[in-house]
């Protein structure tokens, strides 16, 4: 059996429901051998100052994280992380891992979110795109492909976010050739640097997908390149810690990976499937 274990993970220092100390007493109760927190990363958005962490807050973030270590540290490891976004300043504190994500794409040099609000993000593929969704899957896959050198993450976060909502509005035809060749070429630059790619169920306990990130094609890929994958939930609550565990395991088995990665004595253990 593989340990249990959930690396990406918000609190009420970015835009999650729980305290980490929260969080830590369920992952306690929940018999996982880790927890990671991974709150969001500053961004110079006008719209990111509620859900990201910036000075005070983030320095906040870090001591409680460090406090929590000590105090839990004979009941459940705990890893400090960051979510690194493409668009994030430079960090310059150290972290026990880093999630690189890709939440934005920059069209006219106008910031547009891809995973917050559907009706907005229609309508920016409208405004900025002319409605061409394939366009914007390019500029966004271009930018997933260098979020390894841009970020140097530990863990690809959520791969194709930007299909978030697309089981909801058909926005884009996953099944396109066009489409899946621009999503592969990125995971191949990706896989390059041997980075951990997220299985993320985090759309899913919102109801927006019935599959976690990424989706079946792009698993296969990382199966047949011999990638290692990291399960995590995206967790903005402690109620969804373990979210789609165990049926993310069989997925990754369906798509040909045979082993998975877990967190566990201060760094990234491999675990078999098969």
């Amino acid at each position: 059996m593989i340990p249990r274990s959930n690396l990406h993970t918000h609190t009420t220092f970015c835009d999650g429901k729980n305290t980490p100390e929260e969080i830590v007493q369920a992952a306690i109760s929940l018999g996982m051998c880790s927890i990671g927190f991974s709150g969001h990363a500053e961004l110079p958005f006008a719209d990111c100052d509620s859900w990201c962490m910036s000075g005070e807050r983030l320095s906040n973030y870090r001591k409680d994280i460090f406090s929590l270590k000590q105090k839990y540290a004979s009941k459940i490891e705990i890893a400090l992380g960051i979510e690194q976004d493409y668009f994030s300043p430079t960090r310059t504190e150290p972290y026990d891992y880093v999630i690189g994500s890709v939440h934005y794409v920059k069209p006219q040099g106008v910031p547009i979110a891809v995973d917050v609000n559907p009706e907005e993000f229609l309508n920016d593929i409208k405004t900025y795109y002319g409605g061409n969704a394939l366009a914007l899957a390019k500029d966004y896959f271009s930018l997933v492909s260098e979020v390894v050198s841009v970020t140097n993450c530990d863990i690809v976060g959520h791969f194709d976010l930007l299909t978030k909502f697309n089981e909801q509005y058909g926005y884009l035809d996953e099944d396109d050739s066009h489409y899946q060749s621009l999503a592969l070429e990125a995971l191949d630059a990706v896989l390059v640097s041997d980075p951990l790619i997220e299985m993320n169920t985090g759309a899913m306990a919102r109801g927006r997908r019935s599959i976690p990130y990424p989706p079946r094609f792009l698993c296969q890929r990382i199966a047949e390149k011999k990638g290692r994958m990291i399960i995590t939930s995206d967790a903005h609550m402690a109620s969804k810690l373990l979210y789609g565990f165990e049926d993310a395991i069989e997925y990754a088995r369906s798509c040909g990976l045979r082993s998975l990665y877990v967190y566990q004595n201060g760094g990234f253990q491999e675990f078999s499937i098969v």
